[in-house]
């Protein structure tokens, strides 16, 4: 992918401003579903209408063939839900249903989704006509004319998450880790083929970084596979969104879910872990995960990488083991990774 320009940036910004009519008296942590999800809802609208569009040029009648949107990766979206209903629902008191109701509709005919998107736009303390004049915003960005919408508009996510990252502080660290500390784990680790998994993925930025890298290197980014899981429901529902705009099929669990007491994937052997797990918490369940985490060392081809349980970090005392699998077996671990010499 092409390093982003600052035509890309001021764009961004124009949907994060947008984003921030919405705020009033809501906490960040409130209004960052609603935000996230219309940016969702309006990018596979755009997508889809971009189809629709060309197949009614065709003439022969597929304008409404699901097949025809799924088999390129394109999220079919219901008569009732495409941006023109929302649009015109905009300044009517009834903007929410509208909202929650075609997301209802998506989740429906794409089961990816399923109970993933957000629906609560009709509560009662949604400012409805600040709402309406967000989907007025929305509604005058044409997503797909600024180059490829899927790189656009994950950007655009990417760029709001670490807005409301900041907005909400030190409480961000469970869906958001900086960009800078992502993008240095991945230039470590080069993974280029094979499994990725991240057992406390938050919003999935570890993924996307993943992506970026293989693309800006010339690889191919189906040469990996992506695995995850979080214990937070919102913030796994925030991955999905995330990586769904990326074009990004991953395996997250069927549910968000705690990886050391609920593993989504305990079959696993992964190539590539990488994690920034928030090891700050205190109570974590040390008691009924026998201790602290699992360490384990993973070498590639050469010998010249390797992981290990970082010593600074002030963890629960208990047994040190290694991973009782095998180098390349998944297994919980701390961000920590060094080139050459003995661990």
């Amino acid at each position: 992918m092409a390093s982003q320009n600052t035509g890309s940036i001021g764009f961004e910004k124009q949907i994060w401003d947008a984003a921030c009519v919405l705020r009033g008296n809501m906490d960040a942590s409130e209004y960052k579903t609603v935000v996230l999800g219309l940016i969702f809802l309006k990018y596979i609208s755009d997508r889809f209408e971009e189809k629709y569009q060309k197949l009614v040029e065709e003439g022969e009648g597929f304008e409404e063939d699901v097949d025809e949107y799924t088999s390129e990766g394109i999220f079919f979206v219901p008569a009732n839900a495409r941006w023109s209903v929302i649009s015109k629902a905009a300044h009517t008191q009834s903007v929410g249903i509208a909202i929650d109701d075609a997301m209802r509709s998506i989740e429906k005919e794409n089961s990816r989704l399923k109970d993933i998107l957000p629906k609560n736009f009709a509560r009662p303390e949604l400012d409805k006509r600040r709402l309406g004049d967000v989907v007025d915003l929305f509604t005058n960005i044409k997503m797909i004319e600024r180059g490829s919408s899927k790189d656009i508009l994950g950007n655009a996510y990417q760029y709001c998450l670490r807005k409301f990252a900041e907005q909400e502080g030190k409480l961000a660290g469970e869906f958001f880790t900086p960009e800078c500390v992502v993008k240095t784990l991945v230039e470590v680790l080069q993974p280029f083929n094979g499994r990725v998994y991240d057992p406390c993925c938050g919003s999935g930025g570890m993924f996307v970084q993943s992506m970026r890298f293989i693309e800006n290197h010339s690889g191919n980014i189906n040469q990996i596979s992506v695995y995850g899981q979080d214990s937070n429901p919102t913030t796994w529902k925030l991955a999905q969104m995330n990586l769904a705009i990326r074009g990004i099929d991953a395996d997250l669990g069927r549910f968000n879910a705690d990886t050391f007491f609920n593993d989504c994937h305990p079959t696993l052997r992964a190539n590539f872990v990488m994690a920034n797990p928030p090891f700050n918490l205190s109570d974590w369940g040390v008691g009924q995960a026998g201790g602290r985490p699992p360490v384990a060392v993973r070498e590639a081809p050469g010998g010249q990488r390797q992981l290990r349980l970082a010593p600074a970090y002030d963890l629960p005392p208990g047994p040190r083991r290694t991973d009782r699998h095998g180098a390349g077996q998944r297994f919980p671990v701390l961000p920590v990774q060094r080139r050459g010499g003995n661990p």
